[in-house]
């Protein structure tokens, strides 16, 4: 129980982001209305995300100095767990697409340079799952995969963090336009929206450190017969 107290806080968190997301009053603001619900789950996706393809990157990083093949599991791992959480951000943003920017139209997606770039961005890492897949030999799967690891974190930060700064987008914060700070989030979101956070982003290193285990267990039983 001692080293799984994280563990109770990730899931007493999220309950209450679910709970408290849903019940607690929030802000009346033009266009977003009651969907500005969805901060305390669209938001969090993505931080989780970048977190954990982080925690992917420095894994790739550390298998290229030290050709440790744990290094590459963890790697992998965390590329899924991310790559899912991806998912999840591009889901939830589509819905609250459609009622905000395309709730005239009956879109559920808009040319938004900052959802065009998740989405290339969700291509880049599913091409890397498609190149680990096309290599057998283990330690040269393992170093290919990292530098391109290297190269997709990148184009993430680009994507998603340089070019909607640089160029007219639709998201808060971004493209010239006031973040949501600036809006209306008082502080009765803020005691909402930074526990879903931190546990979403401890629901995924949970995740993360049952696949790595699953692997670990898998490959040494490959190893063994």
């Amino acid at each position: 129980m001692k080293n799984n107290w994280w563990k109770i806080v990730s899931v007493v968190f999220v309950l209450y982001t679910i709970i408290a997301g849903f019940l607690l009053k929030v802000p009346a603001l033009a266009m977003v209305h009651e969907s500005i619900r969805n901060l305390y789950f669209h938001v969090p996706m993505w931080f989780t995300m970048i977190a954990i393809l982080f925690v992917s990157l420095w894994h790739s990083i550390k298998y290229l100095y030290k050709f440790d093949i744990k290094s590459d599991i963890v790697a992998s791992q965390a590329a899924s767990v991310g790559t899912l959480f991806g998912i999840l951000g591009i889901a939830t943003g589509s819905i609250w697409t459609r009622y905000t920017w395309g709730e005239s139209s009956g879109l559920w997606w808009v040319n938004d340079v900052k959802l065009n770039g998740a989405a290339i961005t969700l291509l880049i890492y599913f091409a890397y799952f498609i190149l680990r897949g096309s290599i057998d030999e283990e330690q040269k799967r393992a170093r290919i995969s990292a530098v391109y690891n290297i190269f997709a974190y990148v184009m993430l930060i680009v994507f998603l963090l340089i070019l909607p700064r640089m160029t007219d987008s639709l998201h808060p914060g971004n493209g010239g336009n006031p973040g949501f700070s600036k809006y209306d989030l008082d502080k009765y979101m803020r005691m909402v929206f930074y526990p879903a956070i931190i546990g979403w982003i401890l629901i995924a290193i949970w995740i993360l450190t049952l696949r790595v285990r699953t692997e670990k267990l898998k490959r040494k039983t490959l190893f063994d017969d």
